[in-house]
């Protein structure tokens, strides 16, 4: 495949890969969290359009696995409105989060769809992740001079910020950041934190070493691992690690070698348990140590969403997000966490809209992942998310990781063209 995509290829997949490449411009003009917000709604008029007037292809069928994303991710819809209703928080609050959830929640479920149904190849998106990993080196090169001269890291904050959104950081343009902590530098990238890169570099990892190209994906794996690097993220570091035995090993488990050799491994592992227990759990509390400011806001922020859910919202939550106290720095509880977010907003009817889909894919795409390549691409990356939900709030960097959602809808369609392209 060539370094540009064809002449032959559809709107919606054109329209992919020059968002992707275009990251870097479109973040220096403040605008990526707008443009990733619309992108799959205007994806979805644009495919519904050709429908319309096309007709539907027999591979244009909707399969079960994202109608269950469809339906639980309107289910968060309605538990908001239940929330707001319980609180009685008003019509105009309901309204704004329910444009919110427009920004987040259905965003995972729209471009699962999309991935699923519309002209985009599994290929396309591959290169172009590849593509946006060697800017990110260009851009690593430029602000790390940027930083060692002190120029200031924060350029400036789009006037696009007045369309609303979860934050100023989210409209903030920088070249890095500072560690709060060290007072040393971390690089944020074109996410609205460090730890978001982290999640941008391991998603961008598992794609990369798809690639076909050797020259890309070299380009494309050392540009993640710069990424995760300068990101300072510990998260992004383990997980990043993790990786790459995952990605080489996850489609071989009906292989007989493998079993074999697991057959070996496994009662080895039970019998020395204990040492290899203690040395993760050593090498984890290592790492919390790392920065042991941080492990103590967010163990906070976990305590105060566990105990208000379950004395105050056990089914539908709060409705919305609250700050916290003086003791988590103004941060807003659940947050870091998806799942003490999910339940501290939405309660445990919320969290189980997410769980449910969350575990049924995973399931599917181990499955699929022995004989489909792309299955096994997509699974990688539900493994990232299932690690980074317990670190992040996964619904409010949806418009940052949607190539990731495309090519997990691709996985979810059988009948999808890409897994014979890619298996």
């Amino acid at each position: 495949m060539a370094t540009q995509i064809n002449h032959q290829s559809y709107l919606e997949e054109r329209i992919v890969f020059t968002t992707l490449t275009g990251t870097y411009p479109i973040y220096l003009l403040g605008s990526l969290y707008l443009v990733g917000c619309v992108l799959g709604w205007l994806l979805l008029g644009i495919l519904l359009t050709r429908w319309f007037i096309e007709g539907k292809r027999k591979t244009d069928f909707v399969p079960a696995v994202v109608w269950l994303w469809i339906i639980s991710m309107f289910a968060m819809l309605v538990i908001l409105w239940i929330g707001h209703a319980d609180w009685g928080l008003g019509t105009a609050k309901t309204i704004k989060s329910s444009i919110g959830w427009a920004k987040g929640w259905a965003l995972m479920a729209l471009f699962m769809f999309l991935g699923a149904v519309a002209p985009i190849r599994y290929e396309t998106i591959i290169r172009a992740v590849c593509i946006l990993s060697k800017h990110t080196l260009i851009f690593s090169i430029i602000t790390l001079f940027a930083y060692v001269v002190r120029i200031p890291g924060d350029i400036y904050v789009s006037p696009l910020q007045f369309i609303g959104g979860p934050g100023p950081s989210f409209f903030t343009v920088s070249l890095y950041g500072l560690n709060p902590e060290t007072g040393g530098g971390r690089w944020q990238f074109y996410g609205p934190w460090a730890p978001a890169a982290g999640l941008l570099a391991c998603l961008g990892l598992v794609m990369c070493l798809h690639e076909k190209d050797p020259k890309f994906r070299k380009w494309g794996v050392f540009g993640c691992a710069v990424m995760v690097l300068l990101s300072q993220s510990r998260a992004g570091w383990v997980i990043f690690v993790m990786l790459f035995p995952m990605v080489l090993l996850a489609d071989k488990f009906k292989e007989p070698w493998f079993l074999l050799t697991a057959g070996i491994l496994i009662p080895a592992l039970l019998i020395l348990g204990m040492p290899v227990y203690e040395f993760v759990m050593d090498s984890y509390e290592q790492i919390k140590q790392a920065r042991p400011a941080s492990t103590r806001v967010r163990a906070a922020l976990e305590n105060i969403a566990w105990q208000r859910w379950q004395a105050e919202a056990y089914w539908f939550g709060h409705g919305i997000v609250e700050r916290g106290p003086k003791l988590v720095e103004g941060m807003p509880i659940g947050s870091h966490h998806s799942w003490y977010g999910l339940l501290f907003v939405k309660g445990l009817t919320g969290l189980l809209a997410l769980a449910i889909p969350m575990f049924v894919t995973i399931v599917y795409l181990f499955w699929q992942s022995q004989t489909s390549k792309l299955a096994h691409c997509a699974l990688c990356m539900m493994a990232v998310f299932v690690c980074y939900s317990f670190f992040e709030n996964l619904e409010i960097l949806s418009y940052l990781y949607w190539p990731a959602l495309l090519i997990i809808g691709m996985a979810l369609n059988p009948a999808n063209p890409n897994h014979a392209k890619s298996g």
